[in-house]
């Protein structure tokens, strides 16, 4: 049964989160205050389904990319229930962004998409969502300068052994230094 007190029923919001950081929350917040229920969708899910991107290059590369699908699932969902919502309130699913046309085998497409924009990568993916039929609900668009907090700086921070717990949640600082991920980005940076 529809709740009245959202805008919409159920809303898809997505990200690669390679490392969630305290701007993904207030995103996925966003998101959660317009909808029942939230599908969070992770982009990049594997390999196979992660494809280049003029619009957005480094978006492939390793690098980019050091946390598995799974432990993205666990950190998007300790995250959340950080936050304090419900297991209930939310559901996370991979999001071949890359290749919209395998979205419909994951995600309800009848559901509002949360998009924001920053760059040409933001407004691709709007084309993308625009060539499906979706409906899009544009939370904020703003220039790249002024986007605020970006994981491939967490992830710089991290391999220079700088501070970078503080633009994290607390959840996600434990499981980046459980998983050991530091050692993890230093490693790639040494393969490359």
């Amino acid at each position: 049964m529809e709740n009245k007190d959202f805008e919409y029923e159920i809303g898809v919001i997505h990200g690669r989160f390679q490392v969630l950081h305290n701007d993904h929350i207030k995103y996925l917040l966003a998101g959660k205050q317009l909808c029942n229920h939230l599908v969070v969708g992770i982009t990049n899910p594997d390999p196979s389904l992660t494809r280049d991107s003029k619009a957005n290059p480094h978006r492939s590369a390793s690098i980019a990319n050091p946390l598995t699908y799974y432990e993205r699932y666990l950190m998007v969902q300790a995250a959340l229930l950080e936050q304090g919502l419900k297991y209930s309130e939310f559901s996370i699913v991979p999001f071949p962004v890359n290749i919209p046309e395998l979205l419909k085998h994951y995600v309800p497409l009848d559901a509002i998409f949360f998009l924001t924009i920053y760059d040409d990568w933001g407004r691709q993916k709007k084309q993308y969502f625009e060539s499906l039929g979706l409906s899009i609900h544009i939370l904020w668009e703003v220039s790249l300068e002024n986007k605020g907090l970006s994981s491939s700086e967490i992830r710089e921070d991290m391999i220079k052994d700088e501070q970078w717990e503080q633009y994290v949640p607390k959840s996600v600082a434990y499981l980046m230094k459980e998983w050991n991920v530091t050692h993890r980005l230093k490693e790639l940076c040494r393969e490359d």
